[in-house]
């Protein structure tokens, strides 16, 4: 029976074409369970890659299928768990995808152009995926959530890796930072102001539209592209000042009172709101420092870390005084390393500026004062730093290294829970692969029965 389903939803389907730059006939490839995986998606999908940062490995026409093969797997289980997506974040996720695709091929017609779709068609492909998306990570946490490991089962896991197979550890550093803007003249405050009134009345007027002044004088580097467009966002993705002014916007001819963010100092357009998103445009124009106003920050800072060299305070007392680096204000000035979610960093994930200032540096040192873009405001800082632990390239051990050692057990079990899941769900699922595309070598052979 089902082998009739497949040839006849073949059949039906001879007639669709891929899109509309595309002579290629669609039709169905594979067949999981009672889902159909379509030529098409497998195009689409590949055309997708560069810019959903996908690396296919291997044949496209081998690796994708079996990708959304595997996903069906878990969507059929999720299906059967009751599992649903989070809606608000999948609309989050859908509108973050397309301004990523609108900034990185250059406009909505492009995007159009490279898709063969308008943006309507491609938001509604790319919400679909986002949902399953959703449904998929919920579907893995399931699975895998509650596998965790005993320090007598991390130690028994290490005792039992060869020699050459214990994991490295490469250099890593901890530091604390004291870091603070240099004090923004007055005068050019009000130069920022002043500009951006005029822009204001000559986009009130008519004389001028908003989006190319945008793209002329903002300072915001991704949304210039757009002129000034930032696409639909929730009010937690904005920050509160610009937020409490976006979301009370009304008048789309109307442009926004002056604002001031940790970004520099805003002007701000609605073009639509959408429940409980809005998309708007906006110019952002950033102080200028003087040389001299940074040279005056960086004297400062020295004085600061020459009181901490010769006891006067410690450098715990001189964070808590001076450094507006909110992140580490409140944390006695230790970074932390968002990818891992320690205060240890290899230096390739430090700041560049940082990452050069403190390679030759020893545990207990205090930087010289060094000029450094804030990674979260995209402004200039100066900044000391403090070593406070280092320790070189080494191969893992219990004693240094028991966290990163737990983590990788617990992935090493986790992933093959996975792998004997998806082994079991082939032999229980019915699968059908058209035999021109059978000719592959599959990461999970066992879709050929």
């Amino acid at each position: 029976m089902k082998q009739i389903f497949f040839f006849f939803f073949a059949v039906i389907t001879t007639a669709i074409t891929l899109n509309a730059q595309s002579n290629i006939v669609d039709e169905v490839i594979w067949i999981v369970g009672d889902d159909a995986i379509f030529r098409s998606e497998v195009e689409q999908q590949r055309i997708r890659a560069p810019y959903d940062g996908t690396v296919i490995q291997g044949d496209p026409y081998c690796s994708i299928p079996e990708e959304i093969a595997l996903n069906k797997l878990f969507l059929h289980q999720a299906g059967l768990d009751s599992i649903t997506a989070n809606e608000s974040m999948v609309t989050n996720r859908v509108e973050m995808q397309l301004n990523y695709y609108i900034s990185q091929i250059g406009s909505k017609e492009k995007v159009e152009e490279y898709f063969g779709k308008n943006l309507s068609e491609l938001r509604e492909d790319l919400r679909t995926m986002a949902r399953e998306r959703s449904i998929i990570e919920q579907m893995h946490q399931k699975l895998i959530g509650d596998i965790t490991s005993t320090p007598a089962d991390v130690r028994r896991f290490f005792r039992s890796l060869p020699d050459d197979s214990i994991p490295p550890v490469p250099a890593q550093v901890e530091l604390q930072i004291i870091s603070f803007e240099p004090a923004v003249p007055v005068e050019e405050i009000n130069r920022i102001k002043e500009q951006l009134r005029q822009f204001s009345e000559r986009i009130t007027s008519g004389t001028t539209e908003f989006s190319v002044l945008a793209r002329l004088y903002s300072e915001d580097a991704e949304s210039v592209k757009r002129g000034g467009e930032l696409g639909f966002m929730g009010r937690g993705q904005l920050v509160p000042e610009f937020a409490s002014v976006a979301f009370n916007l009304i008048d789309p001819k109307k442009v926004s009172r002056i604002v001031q963010t940790e970004f520099g100092y805003h002007i701000i357009q609605l073009i639509e709101k959408r429940g409980d998103r809005i998309n708007c445009r906006h110019i952002l124009m950033k102080p200028h420092i003087s040389l001299a106003d940074k040279n005056k920050a960086i004297a400062s800072l020295d004085s600061i870390a020459n009181l901490v060299r010769i006891e006067k305070m410690t450098f715990e007392q001189a964070v808590l005084y001076f450094s507006q680096d909110k992140n580490t204000a409140m944390n006695a000035g230790l970074m932390l390393n968002e990818k891992s979610g320690t205060s240890k960093f290899e230096y390739q994930h430090l700041p560049p500026e940082v990452a050069k200032v403190v390679y030759d540096m020893n545990v207990g040192e205090i930087s010289k004062p060094f000029v450094m873009i804030d990674q979260k405001t995209n402004k200039e800082v100066v900044a000391i730093v403090k070593v406070k632990s280092k320790t070189e390239n080494h191969k893992a051990n219990l004693t240094d290294d028991y966290q990163m050692l737990r983590s990788y057990y617990e992935n090493i079990k986790k992933e093959q829970f996975l792998k004997n899941w998806i082994v079991r769900k082939q032999k229980e699922t019915y699968i059908s692969i058209d035999p021109a595309w059978q000719n592959c070598e599959f990461q999970y052979p066992g879709w050929i029965k």
